[in-house]
């Protein structure tokens, strides 16, 4: 019977040591594989793109597919069923909009702050100073529409600054705002700083003072529908990583 007992109690500690070695390693999120689609703001464009390779290289058998746009209408998408696993939004009021509808798994968390820069085709042909301006009708500018958070964020700007912005464009991301900069179709856009910074040698930036008075909270937040539960999770804790934040760091993101 000693004998037997033990036989037994070895059977048993095999067991349990194969289902702990089953187990997925803390913070992988489980099993982890196939397709997540990740809806973000446009300004986080080049920094998600870089995350997301990385994110495939470490998961093989992982496809990170992207929806950029203004945090608006991506959050407007979402709550029209457009699938999803990810809303990576520019402002908490977008995010904040997908929650009390019922779409977000979880709290969301703040994993980035941005805030705004002048930007100005290369050289300055213009010789734009500053935000002032932005208040010249004899300007070209390019503003974000204040339905999006960095036209949000230019409305505060220029209330702090006590400036009527007069823009001869609104666009309906970030993205567009630069690129009219770029083509050298206006003399100035608000944008991020982080755009700014990833235009490299197409513009320049100028920094104001009242931007302090505008800083963007960026939420993310696995979608409560998501087709790829497992995995979205498992994106969502990279971007909170230790290398999510070095990659948004580069990218000239403020960590919260």
């Amino acid at each position: 019977m000693p004998n037997l007992r033990s036989r037994v109690s070895l059977v048993v500690a095999a067991l349990a040591l194969a289902g702990c070695g089953s187990e997925a390693p803390s913070g992988d999120g489980g099993n982890t594989g196939g397709a997540v689609t990740v809806f973000a703001a446009a300004s986080l464009t080049e920094s998600f793109t870089k995350l997301g390779s990385e994110f495939e290289a470490a998961k093989p058998g992982t496809k990170v597919t992207f929806n950029f746009a203004g945090s608006s209408a991506l959050a407007q998408q979402i709550d029209q069923g457009a699938p999803a696993d990810v809303f990576a939004s520019a402002a908490p009021a977008n995010m904040k909009q997908v929650s009390d509808a019922g779409g977000v798994s979880g709290d969301p968390v703040t994993f980035v702050r941005n805030r705004l820069e002048i930007a100005v085709p290369k050289g300055n042909p213009a010789g734009i100073t500053g935000l002032v301006d932005f208040a010249n009708a004899g300007r070209k500018i390019a503003l974000c529409d204040e339905k999006v958070p960095c036209g949000a964020a230019a409305k505060k700007v220029f209330e702090a600054a006590g400036l009527t912005a007069a823009p001869d464009t609104l666009e309906q991301d970030v993205k567009a705002a630069l690129t009219k900069v770029r083509l050298g179709e206006v003399d100035a856009a608000l944008v991020y700083r982080t755009d700014v910074k990833a235009a490299g040698s197409d513009v320049d930036g100028i920094a104001f003072p009242e931007a302090d008075k505008a800083v963007n909270d960026y939420p993310i937040a696995t979608l409560a529908k998501a087709p790829n539960a497992t995995t979205a999770g498992a994106f969502v804790q990279f971007v909170l990583s230790e290398r999510g934040r070095a990659v948004l760091g580069e990218a000239g993101f403020d960590t919260p």
